[in-house]
């Protein structure tokens, strides 16, 4: 015959019961808790590329939007400038790397090459082609940077080659860092910062300097600029030339992460035009929102729906324009009576 349970034994009992019980809730708790780091990691890491992507469009679309305000050329051959200095980009820091000199002498050398020769491209073939076309109709303009996109895509090939050219020396100059528990290279997320400076030092130069003036007088009022003696050609030159130093520097900072290789230049013309139209032509604040919303979904889509990626930059695209035909910021135009 069983002897009768004591209070002690109810008691024992008790404590074995809320102990298995808090066990239980414990272990609840720290899955909540993993469960939300993952959905944090997660969502940062998408953070972080759809920056790191739209750091890098930013500047090539910053370009094209500037071109297209002070010239009214949609410049189909922006990306190949972006191309150009990809691949300028690459010779040099191939050339330090074969003499044995660290890779910030390879950085500095392809951002100082790409800078002397993109600048000397722009400026020749806007005095030498662009000039001969102006106050023809747009649509002349627009086959005429088609002829130079063709032609360009040729000579990259000539000099070049057809096999894919690699310069990955810089990528390792900043190391690796951690983010948030996220361990990123160190050269993606320094284009952020470089990106930001570069917006930031154009819209000042165009809103506070004198020169900046200028250009968006030439870009508000053409004729009126003329008749107070402004020299539009020079203007032109001035605004091709750093159009295509622009495009050339992206491709510049962005050489050590990708291969460069035949065809570069078509995705980077395709997601630039729809920067410019989702933030508006001409406008650098809708340049960085545009780059920002085409990289953060294409960061979106990459890691949730890859088949997806292309359909969500334009289906973005065609949401803005339902609403804002002309685009998210538009400059004011005078209002001609």
């Amino acid at each position: 015959m069983l002897a009768p349970l004591s209070p002690a034994h109810f008691a024992m009992y008790g404590r074995y019961r809320r102990s298995f019980s808090g066990r239980v809730e414990l272990q609840a708790f720290a899955r909540d808790d993993q469960h939300e780091n993952n959905a944090m990691n997660f969502f940062l890491t998408i953070v972080l590329d759809g920056l790191i992507q739209a750091s890098w469009l930013f500047i090539v679309a910053l370009g094209l939007t500037l071109v297209f305000g002070v010239l009214k050329i949609l410049n189909i051959a922006h990306g190949s400038f972006y191309a150009l200095g990809a691949y300028i980009a690459a010779t040099a820091v191939t050339t330090v790397a074969a003499h044995g000199l660290p890779p910030s002498v390879g950085f500095a050398a392809m951002l100082v090459s790409v800078a002397l020769i993109a600048s000397a491209v722009g400026f020749l073939l806007e005095r030498s082609l662009l000039k001969m076309f102006y106050g023809r109709d747009e649509v002349v303009l627009l086959l005429v940077t088609y002829a130079v996109f063709l032609i360009l895509e040729d000579v990259t090939k000539l000099i070049w080659g057809v096999n894919p050219i690699y310069a990955t020396q810089p990528y390792e100059l900043f190391g690796t860092l951690e983010f948030a528990g996220l361990y990123y290279v160190g050269y993606d997320l320094v284009l952020i910062p470089i990106s930001a400076a570069i917006g930031f030092l154009v819209w000042f130069g165009l809103n506070r300097t004198i020169a900046g003036k200028i250009v968006l007088a030439v870009i508000h009022n053409e004729e009126m600029s003329v008749s107070m003696g402004v020299k539009v050609n020079r203007v032109y030159a001035f605004a091709f030339a750093f159009g295509v130093l622009l495009a050339a520097t992206a491709g510049a900072l962005t050489a050590p992460k990708i291969s460069m290789q035949p065809g570069l230049s078509s995705d980077v013309i395709i997601l630039s035009f729809a920067i410019v139209v989702i933030g508006g032509l001409g406008s650098v604040e809708g340049a960085a929102i545009g780059a920002a919303l085409v990289g953060l979904a294409r960061a979106a889509s990459v890691h949730l729906m890859p088949q997806a990626e292309l359909f969500m930059i334009y289906l973005i695209m065609a949401a803005v324009l339902m609403f804002r035909p002309e685009g998210l910021f538009k400059r004011e135009t005078a209002r001609r009576i």
